[in-house]
């Protein structure tokens, strides 16, 4: 069960350190602060939070479906410092059985599954009652002319170059209309500098599952 996409994974894998650097790791680290217990990560890509958990954790089950990037999250999960298992999974069927979660962790993922509804339902079928989910997406923009020239880029190139990413997904309603309650929410610009891009704002944020 997965998908390949071997040259986004390549160029992704690249890309990701250069991003960690230029701020992004700081953002991960405050993704998975205080987290305890038993986490999924869905859509793990190459492994750029594993590092980052604390270890009140207990475990983490590192979800990715592309073989490439799969491979490299195995490579990095020996630094952690907690269990990480990496398998195979779609964010739409998750290999966890129901409430086996204490926290479930999306990173620069949900604006690329095909069904974000899907998506959430699942993470939420995992989650023990009160359990965390914690996100750190691209959404769409506040400001209308942003917002314009996302829908531009989602209905044309950036899609296929960009393995099915979309920029105007107002992640935090669907987040809200899954059945979370938004507990905590970071909205700000990556990278700050500099002309605003399609996929530059951001949110960071913390929800409970009902």
């Amino acid at each position: 069960m997965g998908v390949s996409h071997p040259i986004f994974a390549r160029l992704f894998a690249r890309a990701s350190v250069a991003l960690d650097e230029a701020g992004v790791a700081a953002h991960r680290r405050r993704l998975v602060a205080g987290l305890r217990g038993r986490v999924v990560e869905v859509g793990a890509g190459n492994g750029r939070n594993l590092p980052h958990y604390p270890p009140a954790v207990t475990g983490v089950l590192a979800v990715e479906p592309e073989p490439r990037l799969r491979a490299l999250a195995r490579a990095a999960a020996p630094a952690a410092r907690v269990p990480v298992t990496v398998a195979a999974g779609l964010a739409e069927a998750l290999p966890v059985a129901d409430g086996a979660a204490d926290a479930v962790v999306f990173s620069l993922v949900l604006c690329s599954v095909p069904d974000q509804a899907v998506a959430l339902a699942e993470a939420r079928r995992v989650l023990r009652p009160g359990g965390e989910l914690r996100f750190y997406e691209h959404v769409v923009a506040q400001t209308p002319g942003l917002r314009r020239v996302q829908r531009v880029a989602d209905a044309t190139l950036w899609p296929l170059f960009c393995a099915g990413c979309h920029t105007a997904r107002d992640t935090v309603a669907a987040i809200g209309a899954a059945g979370f309650t938004v507990t905590g929410l970071d909205r700000f610009r990556f990278p700050e500098a500099g002309l605003p891009a399609p996929a530059s704002p951001h949110v960071l944020g913390t929800a409970i599952r009902a």
